[in-house]
């Protein structure tokens, strides 16, 4: 029996306006997307969901995380609460979850919004070691090893590896986010949930990268779609957006210097404003690929 998917919702000022479905990454939850939903609910509703096994979701019946069934588990939840064309925002593996969603359910998703998402290349080596976390035992290991930490030091060692300037997390976000991580502590699942999230990247990047599921599903979307790069991006490399820009049909690139894994968090008004430009565009519904130009554009990079 499939439990319903853990909610956060933000009614816009406008009542009559779309609806924005957000879905965080590998470990994250709702809160992840706070700032960027401050600045969208002024054009949208926004309904953060937190991912089977994270946040305050139960984990996947059989113990198991897979991109398809975190993608099934999203549309059960769309399905069950009636909405229907809505603008589809995931980072890192709910940004694959996402993709998934738009390549075979397009009658769900309006437009695609993608920020670092965890496309198959050859990652970085921060990244490499994140992996290592898929091997047998590790997730007993790595629980040893997180609880011989406090609280405050694994927070700053995940701001180091998300952020690319950890001093902008503040002081509320910090509280919030140390007592989820000590409610998490308490659950039996909490670090096999991470373990197999780790696993689904990495069986998301198989066979070959050239050959993965992601890009072939990239290229069945027909929704606008905007990526959403850090140039500091220590878990997604970089030199991934120039690929994913030539494999989307309908797409736009923004791309941000000083940001890490999580632009959304720590520059949240130029992905609104990107988002927003996107959803403004006459004709959003275009699909050709002649509708681009030939360089990223019209987010474009952005200081």
């Amino acid at each position: 029996m499939h439990q319903p998917l853990a909610a956060e919702y933000a009614p816009s000022t406008r009542p009559d306006a779309d609806t924005a479905v957000l879905l965080h990454g590998l470990g994250g939850w709702t809160h992840n997307w706070a700032a960027l939903v401050d600045r969208l609910r002024p054009s949208v509703h926004c309904l953060a969901l937190d991912l089977p096994g994270f946040g305050r979701s139960a984990p996947p019946p059989d113990g198991l995380v897979s991109v398809r069934c975190q993608a099934a588990a999203v549309a059960r939840h769309l399905d069950r609460t009636g909405h229907r064309r809505v603008h589809l925002v995931g980072n890192s593996l709910g940004g694959l979850a996402a993709l998934h969603l738009a390549a075979h359910r397009p009658e769900l998703v309006s437009t695609l919004t993608l920020v670092s998402p965890v496309l198959p290349a050859l990652p970085p080596p921060q990244a490499l070691r994140v992996s290592l976390l898929a091997l047998p035992g590790a997730p007993r290991l790595y629980a040893r090893l997180q609880s011989a930490r406090s609280p405050a030091r694994q927070l700053d060692d995940l701001y180091d590896l998300i952020y690319a300037d950890p001093s902008r997390v503040g002081a509320a976000q910090r509280a919030t986010e140390q007592r989820e991580r000590l409610r998490r502590a308490e659950l039996p699942y909490s670090t096999d949930m991470v373990a197999e999230g780790v696993r689904a990247l990495v069986r998301a990047h198989l066979p070959r990268p050239a050959e993965a599921p992601a890009w072939r599903q990239a290229r069945l979307v027909t929704a606008p779609t905007l990526l959403v790069y850090g140039r500091d991006d220590r878990l997604v490399p970089f030199r991934t957006a120039a690929r994913a820009y030539a494999a989307f049909r309908d797409v736009r690139l923004l791309t941000l210097p000083d940001a890490g894994h999580v632009a959304m968090q720590e520059r949240p008004d130029a992905v609104a404003t990107a988002f927003r430009a996107m959803l403004a565009e006459p004709g959003r519904s275009r699909t050709a690929r002649g509708a681009r130009g030939g360089t990223p554009h019209p987010a474009g990079p952005s200081g």
